[in-house]
């Protein structure tokens, strides 16, 4: 053997990739280490001599078989290469693997053969696929997020609609009542006085229920939010705590309709636990928005131990902010009070859309 056939032999030897030969008959000629190797046998003497095709080369039941129709082995009647990525090998033990491979034809004393490289890909295919599940998730998730948000901007319409309806219709019929009611008393004869007493308890009860639906429908949407934004709406609840309440923001712009009903319910049930469940004394919300996204805290001075989870009564805000991709976080150890960490990132393009609020409507103050 010459010095340079020792070369060839060597590198074919040592070289990692998976190497043979096949002759004009198609039989195995040669393999290399790393061939014999992939294919689990021991020696190379256990194939060579053997058909190619049909003693490593899987071919599907749909596939025609035989050598003519072996796309492997087609370079030694095309005198080109290939390469391919979708086929399968069959190990000594009967179990398959997925390759890629190269095959060229080669001139041999016996006529022209191929010389095939190939790879195992298994590992490559299951990133693959791993890949794909986790994209696949990924837009699944988006979606779901998108879907969740629509529903959220649909039911901040919805009750939008719907309070405009109470107040526009069942409001305006209450008070045209009371109108009524209040002519029908005030003609009275002095002697009438079963008939007052009648008409003074629907007055009152007429009065009532318009006070009730004027809190159910402020409850569906507040009006102050949608007239004058988010600042002056959490003002309102500030207004009605039964503690007092300090409320800081750099918030000068409107937000989207739908930021502002999740962030405004999300403050209103973080400060109503506060006075429930917390004990507090005082609580302080502070608001910041950098033009990106919208950080709200709600603390409180209370006894603490709050958490997110079932029967905690944040698990519903933690769905209402998740549906605009926020975030909330709950500090409270016990004994220390309870911070309630609201972020929802905010649009720029979206932000600063709607009329700031307006002059002489609800200033920020401290309570």
């Amino acid at each position: 053997m010459t010095t340079a056939e020792q070369v060839v032999s060597r590198i074919l030897r040592d070289v990692p990739q998976p190497i043979w030969v096949v002759d004009a008959n198609g039989r195995i000629t040669f393999a290399n280490p790393a061939a014999v190797a992939a294919l689990g046998y021991q020696d190379n003497r256990e194939f060579l001599g053997k058909p190619s095709h049909t003693t490593v080369h899987y071919c599907p039941p749909d596939r025609p078989g035989g050598d003519e129709n072996c796309v492997l082995l087609a370079p030694a009647r095309t005198g080109k290469a290939a390469h391919g990525e979708s086929e399968s090998f069959i190990r000594r033990d009967g179990s398959l693997f997925p390759i890629a491979w190269w095959s060229s034809p080669i001139e041999l004393p016996t006529g022209r053969g191929v010389v095939l490289a190939f790879t195992d890909i298994t590992e490559r295919l299951r990133a693959e696929q791993t890949a794909r599940e986790r994209d696949a998730a990924t837009i699944r998730a988006t979606e779901a997020k998108a879907a969740q948000r629509r529903i959220m901007e649909q039911t901040t319409e919805i009750r939008r609609q719907i309070a405009r309806n109470l107040h526009d219709g069942a409001q305006q019929r209450l008070v045209a009542l009371m109108v009524s009611l209040e002519l029908a008393r005030g003609e009275l004869a002095p002697g009438d006085s079963d008939l007052r007493v009648f008409l003074d308890s629907s007055v009152t009860e007429t009065q009532s229920a318009i006070d009730e639906l004027r809190e159910l429908v402020a409850g569906l949407h507040p009006p102050t939010l949608q007239c004058y934004g988010l600042m002056a709406a959490i003002q309102g609840l500030a207004d009605r705590m039964p503690i007092p309440s300090r409320i800081t923001s750099n918030l000068s712009r409107r937000l989207s309709e739908s930021v502002e009903a999740s962030a405004y319910y999300a403050v209103a049930e973080a400060m109503a636990n506060a006075v429930k469940h917390a004990g507090a004394n005082c609580v302080t919300v502070s608001v910041s928005f950098d033009g990106k996204e919208l950080d709200i805290r709600v603390t409180d001075d209370g006894i603490g131990g709050a958490w997110v989870g079932t029967g905690s009564g944040l698990v519903g805000l933690v769905d209402r902010i998740g549906a605009h991709d926020g975030k909330v976080e709950v500090d409270s150890p016990r004994g220390g009070g309870t911070t309630v960490r609201i972020t929802i990132p905010v649009d720029p393009k979206v932000a600063g859309r709607r009329k700031s609020v307006k002059p002489g409507g609800h200033p920020l103050r401290e309570v």
